[in-house]
């Protein structure tokens, strides 16, 4: 059978992801003065122990973290806006868990999110995706959001952030990317050997890309340099599934 190193966030996330994503939210969360503190979020002087599953889950956590540091205000405004908060049955000690579950929730459209037999449920995950993911919460939910965009005027969630962090978001997404080759398991020939199988070419430098190319480093030859619009379809490759391609 294909197996796929990515966790596609349109499917939602194993447990263990939105876990360690709470942790990590937990730590960067924007401290806001008691005056404007809404929303409770706990203690969070403790440094969280993180348990990622593999590299991959480890990037996808930071992601989905990050993700729900940026649209911080507006999480936080949908859940008091549509009365899913407060809940007498999810303490302060959840509230982290409860926005990174809510960002990938709205990113998914409200949709239920893909259930990952090979791992084992944690109990607040599962407590938390039920309650986001009853009807009626589920549209409250929405219906806030929709009236946050109307509010504010705004066509998307990306238009909730600052026009800066946007434009600076959509220069780093056209950005080529770079890989490493992990030179225990697999050499510089036959990785290039695998991608021409796949159908791409190598050129002399990023000058030279087009959709299907890529480029050896020119200091580094044990890194490749990628165009940024196949980033997702080669993270679906076997070579990164066996760890002989890494992300740098």
């Amino acid at each position: 059978a294909k197996r796929t190193v990515t966790l596609t966030e349109k499917d939602g996330y194993p447990d263990s992801v939105y876990m360690n994503a709470a942790k990590i939210f937990q730590g960067i969360r924007t401290e806001k003065s008691k005056d404007r503190m809404l929303v409770r979020y706990g203690n969070n002087s403790e440094s969280p122990v993180l348990a990622f599953q593999d590299e991959d889950s480890r990037r996808v956590s930071y992601e989905l973290a990050f993700s729900a540091l940026k649209y911080q205000d507006l999480l936080e405004e949908i859940l008091l806006d549509s009365g899913v908060y407060p809940c007498q049955s999810i303490p302060d000690e959840l509230t982290s868990l409860l926005v990174v579950m809510l960002c990938d929730l709205q990113d998914r459209k409200f949709e239920a999110r893909k259930i990952f037999d090979q791992e084992k449920p944690v109990e607040e995950v599962q407590e938390i995706g039920h309650y986001l993911y009853r009807y009626i919460c589920k549209t409250k939910l929405a219906a806030a959001l929709a009236r946050c965009r109307i509010k504010y005027d705004a066509l998307s969630i990306e238009h909730f952030v600052p026009e800066t962090i946007w434009k600076q978001e959509q220069r780093v997404s056209a950005l080529p990317f770079c890989v490493w080759i992990n030179t225990f398991k697999i050499s510089l020939e036959d990785v290039i050997s695998n991608l021409e199988t796949k159908g791409l070419t190598k050129v002399e430098s990023v000058s030279d890309f087009n959709h299907y190319t890529y480029a050896v480093d020119q200091h580094c030859h044990d890194v490749l340099v990628f165009p940024s619009s196949l980033k997702e379809e080669l993270l679906n490759l076997d070579l990164f599934a066996d760890c002989k391609l890494l992300l740098q």
